[in-house]
């Protein structure tokens, strides 16, 4: 497995990171350290969790099965999302973040974070008072480096924007939504990451497994899908059941057979081959995804398979973006 660096720091990723959302979930803490060590022996180093993941589960699963090797390891988690009941138990004011990292740091048996993430936008809070609590932790060694999630464009110039004017610890990562399937923080998201130097994360890589070569145009979820698991398929299937992503999913399925790959392994390389991305994050629940996941890597996607592959997923990008683009066209 290759290494990035994480942004504009000092600090090498492996091109692939390891999620844990699934851990204390769908994946009992056995299977879930069994991912870990493999993943590691393959090259891997850079571990992704947050506290709402099991309500704390992921992390302490995690915490354990790194116990004597954390030096080795990347490890990132999140806070915003709502602990508790209570009022202040939500979002990415100073006290909730306070709280929740010495929570983190407990659960995951570390002295220190290397990648703390907000995890989603807080209308509610002043972006500064957020950056405030993370600088100071920055400033104590609890946390090493933090990173935005699910920020639109102009939240992450403002977040950069704040940051350096008032001296605070400036981001260094960004953890957007963003497969084949959904394009659209190459509108504004990917472009202020690319610009302010933001390494890139994307979650869902595999849009929930739809891209993982499992299901069929006209055809029921299989029962061992995610959709298939779910009581009310039929309303979330909705989603997914569009002209356009089966022509993505077609596409995808030409370019694996061609190539002697499977239908993950081409999805995940063609976000790797995109400017800017850093590492995907990968969910798996067994050995065996995990395995074929990695097989994503060592390899490139021609120039032609790229360009398939974008046409198949092509969107109308709309107002003001196609404006823009052909006032550019001279530049």
């Amino acid at each position: 497995m290759e290494y990035r660096y994480l942004g504009r720091t000092g600090v090498k990723v492996s091109e692939l990171c390891l999620g844990c959302l699934t851990f204390g979930r769908e994946v009992d803490e056995a299977t879930s350290c069994q991912l870990i060590a493999h993943y590691l022996d393959a090259g891997g180093n850079f571990i992704d969790t947050a506290n709402i993941y099991s309500r704390g589960r992921s992390e302490e699963i995690v915490g354990r099965a790194l116990k004597g090797i954390r030096e080795k390891v990347v490890l990132a988690t999140k806070v915003r999302s709502p602990m508790g009941e209570g009022p202040n138990e939500v979002g990415l004011s100073r006290k909730h973040i306070l709280s929740q990292v010495e929570a983190s740091l407990r659960r995951l048996q570390t002295d220190y974070i290397d990648l703390y993430y907000a995890h989603v936008w807080d209308q509610g809070t002043a972006i500064e008072e957020t950056l405030r609590a993370f600088d100071d932790l920055v400033h104590q060694g609890k946390v090493r480096y933090i990173g935005l999630s699910n920020f639109t464009g102009w939240q992450i110039a403002l977040a950069i924007a704040v940051a350096e004017g008032e001296g605070l610890v400036r981001p260094v990562a960004l953890q957007p939504q963003y497969s084949l399937i959904v394009r659209g923080i190459e509108q504004e998201v990917l472009p202020a990451a690319r610009y302010f130097g933001l390494a890139v994360m994307p979650w869902s890589p595999l849009s929930r497994g739809f891209l993982s070569g499992k299901y069929r145009r006209g055809e029921k979820p299989p029962a061992d899908t995610r959709l298939g698991r779910r009581a009310n398929w039929q309303d979330a299937w909705e989603r997914w059941d569009t002209e356009r992503n089966w022509r993505i999913v077609e596409a995808v399925g030409q370019i694996a057979q061609a190539r002697g790959k499977t239908h993950a392994q081409v999805a995940l390389n063609w976000l790797l081959r995109q400017p800017g991305v850093t590492a995907p994050i990968i969910g798996v629940t067994s050995l065996a995804q995990l395995e074929e996941n990695l097989g994503a890597t060592g390899w490139e996607l021609t120039p032609e398979e790229v360009a398939q592959l974008n046409q198949a997923s092509a969107f109308e990008p709309g107002y003001p973006y196609e404006f823009i683009a052909r006032a550019n066209e001279d530049r």
